[in-house]
């Protein structure tokens, strides 16, 4: 079979196409025949700077995919060969508080991904696919999807009629809006780009502020919630933009810290005297995974895809995510 693998610190250019022996299920795995990937700026990362998270190699890369069981091990249960599944971003983490041993089990880092046309998955760390989506969809839900209902549903417990405050459009944020018109809450996007505000505004976001233009778009946020503050943030920025997500957010309120695209440095000293809820995110569980697939289904919810590129064309895939033009998900199909 054919895979994808990370072999030196080299980047992108160095992503090299090798064959492999096609893997075998072991008791309490499935093998998986790969249909689409999609790729996180994690994923980004890792290809640019392998040494920076010790990996080994080779590696193959990409936590995201989607495909159909072409063999079960000994032992499996409620699944069986031609059964669409996608792959969970951690092997092993079913449900309950994550672990160190399930940080250990991230596909495409610490084990080896899902950009190869078959994988062996255990299958306590598989979901079954919605039945509206095609598989480049179903390969968008894994990482992107999972962060912004962890984030929002499980930690935020968004309600119906609450303020939320998006940074950007990429994957993450994309999904959180979607959850956000599904769950009747009211999205504030923020973008550099008018028409990426546009298309915002098109799936449903309440109100939207181009930072580029308006450098305080904290107090631009505290505006259009009459000086109270956004119940929740999800914050995809990191340092660069945490000073103004502190800012933004209302007294009591939530931040899903989730990203770090940018440096800098916050004074912590809002989290004390406003009473903030800052919790780290790091995707979820099987248990969440599945949850969310539920509300998907029940609200006919398609991931936007923005790009979708050949397995044998994989490399441009990562220079698209590079170059940060895009709207919602990046795909691969096979």
């Amino acid at each position: 079979m054919k895979v994808w693998q990370i072999i030196d610190e080299g980047g992108i250019d160095a992503l090299q196409s090798a064959e492999r022996p096609s893997p075998k299920p072991g008791p309490g795995q499935i093998a998986v025949r790969v249909r689409a990937n999609s790729i996180n700026y994690r994923d980004l990362n890792t290809v640019r700077t392998p040494g920076r998270v010790g990996l080994a190699f080779p590696r193959i890369p990409n936590s995201d995919g989607a495909g159909e069981v072409i063999a079960v091990g000994e032992g499996v249960t409620g699944l069986a060969a031609g059964d669409r599944v996608a792959g969970c971003f951690f092997q092993n983490w079913a449900a309950g508080a994550i672990s160190e041993a399930a940080m250990e089990s991230a596909q495409g880092g610490p084990i080896d991904g899902m950009l190869a046309e078959e994988v062996v998955l255990n299958a306590h760390g598989a979901v079954p696919v919605p039945a509206h989506l095609d598989f480049a969809e179903a390969a968008a839900l894994p990482c992107a999807a999972l962060t912004a209902w962890n984030g929002l549903a499980v930690s935020g417990g968004l309600k119906a009629g609450e303020t939320v405050l998006l940074l950007g459009t990429g994957g993450v944020s994309i999904f959180a809006l979607q959850f956000c018109v599904l769950t009747g809450a009211r999205a504030i996007v923020t973008s550099k780009s008018d028409d990426k505000l546009a298309r915002s505004r098109d799936m449903g976001a309440w109100r939207t502020i181009n930072y580029s233009e308006t450098p305080d778009w904290a107090g631009a946020v505290k505006d259009l919630t009459g000086g109270a503050g956004v119940d929740h943030v999800v914050e995809v920025g990191g340092g660069g933009t945490l000073e103004q997500s502190l800012e933004a957010v209302r007294v009591g309120g939530h931040i899903a810290m989730i990203g770090v695209l940018t440096q800098g440095a916050a004074n912590p000293m809002p989290i004390l005297r406003k009473s903030i809820r800052v919790q780290g995110i790091y995707v979820g569980s099987r248990a969440m995974f599945l949850d969310m697939n539920a509300a998907i289904e029940a609200g006919g919810l398609k991931p936007v895809i923005d790009r979708r590129f050949a397995f044998a064309d994989a490399p441009d895939a990562y220079r698209c995510m590079e170059a940060a033009g895009h709207f919602g998900k990046i795909v691969i199909e096979f």
